[in-house]
């Protein structure tokens, strides 16, 4: 029989693929929960092994099996990537790996279990194939050996050239750093890290702190850390001011907490949210967190309902996710060039309706976790051409330092180049 972690790992990937569940919500169902400690950890491994490299998996099935991919059911060719992966990116017992995938095939396709032996043993045999040349056919690697979807590929090449195409490619097949932060609100949080067997040190952002060894779950739930990318705190350092504050797209909440958190006692944050079941996450983020001065409501930035002015306004818009493959290797199979126009035009209304919101002398900080400049300067620019009362303010020192790429069109924030990348552009009012 195969594990319970294989079986549900390709639930998983049959859950995303099919668009029945996000990546996200897919790792937090119920069936994954209810897996062990050791289950659940390598279900997560396998399902973000096999989507980060799906690319490359898919090229060496090409290359051994009898019949093309298109004409395999998806749960065998599911099956066979989780196999494949195994057997090129795990410490997996080469027999162990094959009679897994073959066990898996039996109980979910029984006719397949033959061909999945067949391709899996001639893997075992003859090895993957060379990886295509990266510097005399940039393309062919990013597509195969990088695992990029081929719009995205060729418009990397276009805008960034072949060797920063490439270089980004590479960092993106790297599981991320896990980075977290402290609640302020816990005297004792650095002696309960330290009691949890959770190891740390100092990231690159200020309070940020890079996790290297440890379980950071239970300390989550009780409140005394949270886990947040560098980007995210970043951007909630930009936009953090005494007053009144709007954190107007707010889910999952952590920018909100950190808003709070700067401000100590000096800040009352309203975290907006149009969606009701992110509102109620919110809001039981908000109690375990025990931030007072974070007040959640139901609210569409698109329409905001507010009357009063902000000190500042946060616009973490929604976005195409391309600065997050490494994090959410999904969304490179379910991206495209449409998506990105449509994205693009919501965040150029969001930006408009809430601009006015920003008192004179006041900050608006535009960020999305993407690459594109679809939805970074193109967005921002044309902003500041119709909105002379916006002006651009000077990053702090540390930001500037964190973010060691610019935007060609202007002084904005892309941080990089590693596996997550934000794009934040800091505007005061003067008028």
């Amino acid at each position: 029989m195969p594990s319970p972690a294989r079986v549900t790992a390709l639930q998983v990937l049959a859950a995303v693929a099919e668009g029945r569940a996000t990546l996200a919500d897919a790792l937090s169902a119920p069936q994954v929960e209810a897996l062990g400690p050791e289950d659940r950890a390598l279900l997560h491994e396998l399902v973000l092994g096999v989507l980060r490299r799906r690319g490359w998996l898919d090229h060496v099935i090409a290359g051994l099996a009898s019949r093309p991919l298109r004409r395999m059911a998806p749960g065998v060719l599911d099956g066979l990537r989780l196999g494949v992966y195994q057997l090129l990116f795990t410490r997996s017992a080469p027999h162990a790996a094959v009679n897994e995938a073959v066990d898996l095939a039996r109980a979910t396709e029984p006719r397949a279990a033959g061909f999945v032996n067949g391709v899996l043993r001639r893997l075992q045999r003859e090895g993957a194939p060379a990886e295509p040349d990266a510097v005399k056919d940039p393309r062919a690697w990013l597509v195969t050996y990088g695992s990029l979807p081929g719009w995205l590929a060729e418009r990397w090449l276009e805008r960034a050239g072949a060797a920063a195409a490439v270089a980004r490619a590479r960092a993106l097949l790297q599981p991320p750093s896990v980075h977290l932060r402290l609640n302020p609100r816990v005297p004792d949080a650095p002696a309960r890290l330290e009691t949890a067997g959770v190891r740390v040190q100092p990231g690159g952002v200020p309070g940020s702190l890079t996790l290297l060894e440890g379980r950071l779950t239970p300390l989550i739930e009780d409140g005394v850390a949270y886990a947040q990318d560098e980007g995210s705190q970043l951007v909630a350092q930009l936009a953090a001011a005494e007053g009144l504050v709007l954190d107007a797209c707010a889910a999952p909440g952590g920018k909100s907490l950190l808003l709070a958190d700067l401000g100590k006692g000096a800040t009352r944050v309203v975290a907006a949210e149009v969606s009701r079941r992110r509102v109620l996450s919110l809001e039981r983020l908000r109690r375990r967190w025990r931030a007072a001065e974070v007040h959640v409501v139901a609210a569409d930035a698109l329409h905001p309902p507010f009357a009063r002015p902000f000190d500042a306004v946060l616009l973490d818009a929604p976005c195409s996710g391309l600065g997050t493959l490494a994090r959410h290797p999904d969304i490179r199979w379910r991206s495209s060039a449409g998506e990105l126009r449509r994205q693009s035009a919501r965040q150029r209304a969001l930006v408009e309706s809430l601009a006015p919101l920003v008192r004179p002398g006041g900050r608006l900080v535009y960020a999305v976790c993407s690459t594109e400049p679809e939805e970074n300067e193109e967005v921002v620019t044309p902003f500041l051409e119709r909105h002379p009362e916006f002006e651009v303010e000077e990053l702090p020192v540390w930001a500037k330092e964190h973010g060691n790429e610019r935007s060609r069109a202007g002084p904005f924030l892309t941080t990089g180049p590693g596996p997550v990348r934000f794009f934040a552009a800091r505007l005061r009012r003067s008028r």
